[in-house]
């Protein structure tokens, strides 16, 4: 060995030792999963579940065939998917707010948005009007609840309350789709 090398050596055991980063708590694993996953998903799911009921359903009964309302669903959710999944990665680094990755966030965001959209939209690919509506209804309906499940067992919300509330918004929106529907 060389002076030199004693002396790179003799620095680096002179360092002194990074301590491990504090191991988190159940709570604050659990938090995390909230803001990082859990509420993404549900942002997601709402929008594209409540979004995309004025012009699927409005498309529905101004054309009344059911592959028009279909496409026209179908576009809604994929725009609401990328907007909301942009939406959602520019809305923060992650780093301040302790949301997570932006882009992992936006993708859960999307996907789940593209997902509440395109679940009542599937239901005008069956060519009666009738039943299609008919299916479509309880899809929106089963959404709805789906949704206020959700916000009961992650943020401890009333279920029945929950309930009310999406369905409140949803009705308005649905409302919106068939007066604009049938002017």
């Amino acid at each position: 060995m060389t002076p030199d090398d004693d002396g790179a050596a003799g620095a680096v055991a002179a360092a002194p030792a990074t301590p491990d980063p504090p191991v988190p708590t159940a709570g604050e694993v659990h938090s995390r999963y909230l803001l990082r996953v859990v509420q993404p998903a549900l942002l997601g799911l709402m929008d594209g579940s409540i979004s995309t009921l004025a012009p699927l359903f409005a498309t529905a009964f101004a054309t009344r065939v059911p592959h028009t309302a279909f496409l026209v669903g179908s576009a809604a959710a994929v725009g609401a998917g990328i907007s909301m999944g942009f939406a959602e990665a520019l809305s923060d680094t992650g780093e301040v707010t302790g949301r997570g990755n932006p882009v992992i966030r936006g993708a859960i965001t999307g996907m789940a948005t593209l997902l509440g959209g395109m679940m009542h939209a599937l239901p005008f690919l069956i060519p009666r009007l009738g039943v299609a509506l008919a299916v479509a209804y309880l899809v929106v309906g089963i959404e709805l609840v789906a949704i206020a499940m959700i916000r009961n067992r992650y943020f401890g919300l009333g279920f029945w309350l929950s309930v009310l509330q999406v369905v409140v918004g949803g009705g308005l929106v649905f409302l919106a789709g068939i007066l604009i529907g049938n002017s």
